[in-house]
């Protein structure tokens, strides 16, 4: 049984500083738990402290039923993978990997049996007697990680294990410790401030920004239902776009409006968005009308194709394209809408370049309404 419980957790250093304020969450058995955010937002404060690395200053933590606050780390039966693999270089793989056990004073045959066994799962047995320094970024972070495996640990900890590997290794990795995840059925918690690695990769994702807990989902759900601007803004690449608006009550219909009002000439215009009766909430919207409110929308809900346009009664505009990306299988646009920037994820036949002006519709099922003040998620 390796359930976490982390309760009322506080990190609070000398000098008044806050890193981890009022941490709450349960971990079930055998999940694969995500701590997501940008740098400094206490995720890897949290993952230490879990690990004992870190002292807690305030709340409890529990692994299994047993509160383990005042517990060592080596008698906490979890176990790390850093970010620096952390590799003892005169060591060869397989003594690298058996280290802890040996430690342990656990018999030869064993040490054997399980360094072998780990080799085999994550397909390095042919480097059992290298040196690090032998061994690529990929090779050495399975090293770290086999040395994990080998002690059977309750949790896995890794502290941003991919960030030294290149792109291509780390896209592989990531399905490596997938795959890892399901083959050990143990309880990980993993460290990133990529978003892409924590939406591939977790059952549940949380979401931290300057040591609190933005929101804790499933992927798919903190992707399409972000309880603020922050977690809307972090999860998605490109990130959604967000446009000061506001909005209005139109023959009985809420619209959000947006756009520039230049009184001199005819240039500056006005766009609407009329919101779809099945994303109205009275309760929500009634309050702000004719206030200020910020409007957000994923670039993939940006259409530039003539099939989309002509069929939408709302949320067309004009826009310049300032850049264009090819991407393979999709084209990013970079858009300027009456100064307000925007980014479109359209089919990679887009004929839109640079300089061109042209129409896009903005889908308005696809909407997401944030009040300006607090930044909390009105509508999504």
């Amino acid at each position: 049984m390796a359930s976490l419980s982390l309760k009322n957790i506080y990190k609070k250093y000398p000098g008044g500083v806050v890193a981890v304020s009022d941490f709450n969450l349960e971990i079930r058995d055998k999940e694969f738990i995500i701590l997501v955010g940008p740098s400094g937002c206490g995720k890897s404060t949290t993952l230490r402290m879990i690990a004992g690395l870190e002292e807690i200053s305030e709340g409890e933590l529990y692994i299994g039923d047993r509160l383990v606050n005042d517990v060592a780390p080596k008698d906490r039966d979890i176990a790390m993978v850093f970010q620096n693999y952390a590799l003892y270089p005169h060591m060869t793989v397989f003594e690298n990997m058996a280290f802890g056990l040996k430690l342990r004073k656990v018999p030869k045959d064993e040490i054997s049996r399980k360094v072998e066994e780990a080799a085999r799962i994550l397909d390095i047995s042919h480097l059992l007697d290298r040196k690090p320094k032998a061994l690529s970024g990929g090779q050495r972070q399975r090293v770290a990680l086999g040395r994990a495996i080998v002690r059977e640990p309750q949790v896995f900890l890794l502290d941003e294990p991919l960030s030294n590997l290149d792109a291509k290794l780390r896209a592989q990795m990531r399905t490596e410790i997938s795959k890892l995840h399901q083959k050990l059925g143990t309880t990980f918690v993993y460290v990133t401030h990529d978003q892409t690695e924590a939406m591939t990769m977790g059952d549940r994702i949380v979401v931290m920004k300057d040591g609190f807990v933005q929101q804790v989902d499933s992927p798919q759900n903190l992707y399409s239902y972000p309880v603020n601007q922050f977690v809307a803004g972090f999860m998605g690449s490109p990130q959604m776009n967000f446009v000061d608006s506001k909005l209005l009550k139109i023959d009985g219909k809420y619209t959000v409006e947006f756009g520039s009002e230049d009184t001199k000439t005819t240039r500056g215009r006005k766009f609407y968005i009329e919101i779809p009766d099945a994303k109205v909430d009275e309760q929500a919207l009634a309050p702000l009308v004719d206030q200020e409110i910020i409007l957000g929308i994923r670039p993939e809900a940006i259409h530039d194709d003539e099939m989309h346009i002509s069929a939408a009664s709302t949320g067309i505009i004009e826009c310049e394209v300032e850049i264009t990306e090819m991407m393979g299988a999709e084209t990013y646009l970079y858009l300027t809408c009456e100064g307000i920037p925007l980014t479109a994820r359209v089919d990679a036949r887009s004929t839109a370049r640079p300089q061109d002006v042209i129409k896009v519709v903005l889908d308005p099922n696809k909407i997401h309404i944030f009040d300006k003040e607090t930044e909390k998620t009105v509508i999504n």
